[in-house]
This record gives C-alpha cells, structure tokens and sequence, in this order.
C-alpha cells in the first residue's frame, strides 16, 4: 500500500512545470521530428521539410526551452506538404516513440519507473494518466486535454494543434499516439497499444485515442 500511495507524487513531480504557458510546446515536438526525419528520409529531407515550414535555423540550433504551437503547427502541415502520406505518418510516429524514449530517459524518475512496473497495470495506468494529465500543457498548447482512466484508457485533445485547420479522410496525430503508446508500454503494460480513433481533421469534435493492453 505504501507504494501505491507514494508513486503518483513522484511522477507527478517529474511532470509539473513552473508555471503555464499557453500556446508552447515542448521542444521535443521540433528536436525529435528533426532526428525522425534524419533517421528515416536522410538529412535532405530534413531541410526540405524544415525550410517549408521556415524552421530551418532549428536545424543548427535546436530549441532549448518550449517554442510557440504555431512552429509546431507549421513544422506538421510541411510535413504533409512535402512528404507523400504514408512516410509523413511514418515520421511523426517515429518522432513520438523518440518523445517517449527522452521522457523515460530525461524526465520521469527511474525510481516512479521502477514501482509502476511492480503494480498492475490497471493502478499503473491511472498512476500515469495523472502524470501525463498534470503535463499535458506542455504538449497540447491551447488545445484541451482530458483523460478518461481504466480499460482502454481514453485521452482526447480538442482545438488540437497537430491537426488544427487540417481536413482529410484519416486520423493524422501519429505523434501523440506514439508518445502515449511508448510510455504504457514501458511503464503499463509490453503490449499496451494506442489507436487514434477520432480525429479534428476528419470533422470529429475532438482527437481521440484509445491505449489498450
């Protein structure tokens, strides 16, 4: 029982910031979907996409504290713009798993890590919704986190800015599913898995995304 009471203030520790600041973004959104790129199109890529969305200067010089959601924002539609659908997909999903890989490596606790492996994955789970609810600010910019606990887990993202003023006949938040799917797998569950089943760019109200294990 100790345990279980003293987990989610460690992980809420690791995500609460200093103070609100609407419309930023942590620069992960930017400095790993620069490395996707790299990994996966070559450095060409990179600067083609990145000169697109007039994002080039990050490049040389990635940003060190959180950049305005409009960077990200353009950073996303380039993407889509300059790559055919499939490797733009394939990018920010990628992009995603390196998010979650630096959060595990760089900003939640080893010791938070340790004990949501030893719980079940249904208190794991909630464990780390309050975690990630406590810090969705600093990914969702001025859109609206919520997050529905238990099984499937359900988070939902309004005024979303991945896909905001975007219309298409598919889901195309891969980054935020990846990052979702990469911490419950770490930290929930091996075959925790995240789905986006609705999205702004189709016309639903709000981006939604289901992680089941």
């Amino acid at each position: 029982m100790h345990g279980t009471r003293a987990q989610p203030n460690l992980l809420l520790r690791a995500a609460a910031a200093s103070g609100h600041a609407p419309g930023r973004i942590g620069p992960n959104a930017i400095i790993q979907t620069a490395e996707a790129l790299r990994l996966l199109r070559g450095e060409d890529s990179a600067r083609r996409v990145f000169a697109a969305a007039r994002l080039d200067f990050y490049l040389s010089s990635p940003p060190a504290e959180m950049v305005d959601e409009a960077e990200v924002m353009r950073l996303h539609d380039a993407l889509r713009t300059v790559l055919d659908d499939e490797t733009a997909r394939a990018v920010s999903s990628r992009a995603g798993q390196l998010t979650g890989a630096y959060l595990l490596a760089h900003r939640i606790p080893s010791a938070a890590q340790r004990v949501l492996r030893l719980l079940p994955a249904r208190l794991a789970s909630r464990a780390l919704t309050r975690a990630i609810s406590a810090h969705a600010w600093t990914f969702a910019g001025t859109g609206t986190f919520t997050a529905r606990p238990g099984r499937p887990t359900i988070y939902q993202i309004s005024h979303c800015p991945l896909c905001r003023g975007h219309h298409g006949d598919h889901a195309i938040c891969d980054f935020y599913a990846a990052t979702f799917e990469t911490l419950f797998a770490t930290l929930v569950h091996p075959d925790a898995h995240a789905r986006e089943t609705a999205c702004e760019a189709w016309g639903d109200e709000a981006c939604r995304f289901e992680i089941e294990w």
